[in-house]
């Protein structure tokens, strides 16, 4: 029996007593400072309870090892700051009372996480009333209890950072190995002709207005779900009605394996569908290559090369904001070798991308199951069976 099971079995054998969140710690609003105010060569980092301080600032309100949670735009958020620093007015901080640790109180609002998302108004923009998150049960074990928790989560959260900073190096190594030999398989110099992308690819460009949104339909992928080789469909999610769908897209309707390009906010980033049942918003082009001419996951590839994006940076206009116009994107030209010698190089990269970007096999799977059993024994060890009257 370990020491957690010792002190529950001694403790709280029956169960432990569920507390509202507004009676067992203070919840205070931070106070404001504004953009116009914030310096660059302060000592304190701005929180208004997103992951990242918005700036710094001489002064600081809160001490180090506080609990935040944001009222505003991330909702909900909740963070451990372990340094001193100002806590803006839409940032929640937690002054828990002496019945409960505050590391564990922290514990046990991560675990809440997605619970606490949900209790948030999402109106523009989103917030998070106080009498919500007063309102949150926490289960409230005796002191002991809750300090050989806060031990085994805190050795817990170090291994497991300590893991995933070594799997993520050996991801980072291998992401420019693999980019160093997709630029080498797709360098081919004066033995290949290079084409205009308008002529050996069908393509759609998805400009002109904005289609009305709803909160339930057929998803629709913006430029920002469109990342550096895949499609993040959790980044945004937004959709369109049903009945919409023919219109919004009559200009061509999607097929998976058809490679999607951005050209503003951000520009120039890549993707490949892998599925149909969506739709596409402004700011990208679909181009799905001609039959016999462009293998479409070779086409990714290209695409993605530092040769074609180095070309597409020097063709795009703006000053902070970079884009290009589809007129343009048409004309810049890749490589077409034989379709053979395509596919043979898509057999090569596709293993070799799945090394480093797939989530279901190689490193970054490796490091989501890390992530995955650490939630998991947070979990079981935050489940307490309820008292009842």
């Amino acid at each position: 029996m370990s020491r957690l099971d010792e002190l529950i079995a001694e403790l709280c054998p029956d169960g432990v007593e569920y507390v509202k969140l507004s009676s067992i710690c203070d919840i205070k609003r931070g106070e404001r400072v504004t953009k116009s105010q914030l310096i660059e060569d302060g000592i304190y980092p701005v929180f208004s309870g997103g992951v990242s301080p918005m700036g710094y600032f001489n002064k600081f309100n809160r001490e180090e090892n506080t609990i935040t949670i944001a009222q505003y735009g991330t909702a909900g958020y909740v963070n451990w700051i372990d340094e001193k620093f100002w806590a803006n007015d839409v940032c929640y901080s937690l002054f828990p009372k002496e019945v409960i640790n505050k590391r564990y109180l922290y514990f046990v609002l991560v675990n809440l996480q997605d619970y606490i998302y949900t209790l948030r108004i999402d109106a523009v923009p989103a917030h998070l009333p106080v009498d919500r998150l007063g309102n949150i049960k926490i289960p409230l074990p005796p002191l002991a209890v809750q300090q050989e928790i806060v031990r085994i989560l805190d050795n817990f959260t170090e291994l497991t950072a300590e893991l995933t900073a070594e799997l993520t190096a050996e991801l980072t190594a291998r992401r420019k190995q693999y980019e160093y030999y997709r630029d080498l398989l797709l360098t081919f110099g004066d033995s290949v002709e290079y084409k205009p992308l308008g002529v050996v690819c069908d393509y759609v460009d998805y400009r002109g207005k904005t289609p009305r949104k709803v909160d339930v339909g057929i998803f629709l992928i913006t430029a920002k779900n469109i990342r550096k080789g895949f499609i993040d469909y959790n980044i945004s999610r937004e959709y369109i009605a049903v009945e919409d769908y023919e219109q919004v897209m009559k200009r061509g309707k999607p097929n998976v394996g058809d490679v999607l390009i951005t050209t503003e906010a951000p520009c120039g980033n890549v993707a490949q569908l892998d599925r149909d049942d969506i739709a596409l918003a402004q700011r990208v082009i679909k181009y799905r290559g001609k039959k016999g001419v462009i293998n479409n996951s070779y086409l990714k590839y290209v695409l993605l090369g530092t040769e074609f994006q180095m070309k597409l940076l020097r063709a795009a206009t703006g000053g902070t904001v970079k884009g290009i116009k589809g007129s343009i994107l048409h004309k810049l030209t890749i490589p077409v070798p034989p379709i053979e010698e395509q596919e043979r190089i898509v057999a090569i990269l596709d293993r070799f991308d799945a090394l480093c970007n797939d989530l279901t096999s190689g490193i970054p799977a490796e490091i989501e199951a890390r992530q995955k059993q650490y939630e998991y024994y947070r979990d079981k060890l935050l489940s307490f069976k309820e008292v009842t009257a």
